[in-house]
């Protein structure tokens, strides 16, 4: 299904590895995805040893000492913060590797109900704001854009946040390649409209000239598997039972425990 929106939308849809990164199933995976998104150099290392392609790289913040293993394996790398890319953006060394760089933007809209899952919340670390982008300028060198404001949505959702981005950041597309609309894209679970997805994909792309990009991750894995366990005991207090399991909520089902 996820190839089918791909070849059908035009767009480029690649594994986000905090989402699933079972690399021994990757054999299996590589016809259905071209690459991988990565936050760290050991995720990026891994997208070039075993998907075979540099990865789409984004942090918050990147560290001097690892910066040359994210260089070393990556395709794109997406900054969170203008004085992240003024910091590590070298145009000598992205053209020689033939990196693109890119901006994570906020675009102060988001679905998402639950605060902790939400990047555009007032006073948000996460990306750049259109305003500050005027009044600082798009910076030379900057080829892509990065937004990542949905979670388990749908293709709905992701039309009103396009809509959103079109109005605060459709003046620097002349000046971009591609953008990329993060994750959040659950495209697998039933009663998706993949065929509205494709739709506003294509539209998007027309009207913009940028080459799309979707980095799902729970998508590839949806409802494939089980998570067994065992009730140890049962221990009440003031009425209330909680059961007591041979596994962490915290540490294999955290969706479970914050939502």
């Amino acid at each position: 299904m996820i190839k089918s929106v791909s070849d059908a939308s035009g767009a480029e849809i690649i594994l986000a590895f905090k989402g699933f990164a079972m690399w021994g199933v990757f054999p299996i995976f590589r016809e259905y995805f071209s690459g991988a998104s990565a936050s760290s150099p050991h995720e990026a290392r891994l997208s070039f040893e075993e998907v075979g392609s540099r990865a789409h790289t984004y942090s918050p913040a990147y560290k001097k000492e690892s910066f040359g293993e994210i260089l070393e394996y990556s395709s794109h790398i997406t900054f969170n913060s203008l004085e992240q890319y003024r910091k590590f953006y070298d145009r000598t060394a992205f053209e020689k590797l033939n990196i693109s760089a890119g901006l994570r933007i906020n675009p102060e809209f988001s679905e998402i109900g639950h605060d902790i899952y939400n990047p555009c919340s007032p006073g948000s670390r996460l990306g750049i704001t259109a305003g500050d982008i005027r009044q600082s300028g798009l910076p030379e060198g900057v080829e892509g854009l990065h937004f990542h404001v949905l979670f388990e949505s749908d293709s709905y959702a992701l039309e009103k946040v396009l809509n959103v981005v079109d109005e605060k950041f459709g003046l620097f597309y002349p000046r971009l390649k591609w953008i990329n609309m993060g994750g959040g894209h659950l495209m697998t679970r039933k009663g998706y409209d993949t065929a509205h997805l494709v739709k506003i994909l294509k539209e998007f792309s027309e009207r913009s000239g940028l080459h799309v990009i979707l980095e799902p991750g729970s998508a590839f894995a949806w409802e494939t598997g089980e998570l067994v366990s065992t009730v140890e005991d049962i221990v009440e207090n003031q009425g209330i039972k909680t059961a007591i399991l041979d596994t962490s909520f915290t540490a294999h089902m955290p969706d479970c425990l914050e939502m």
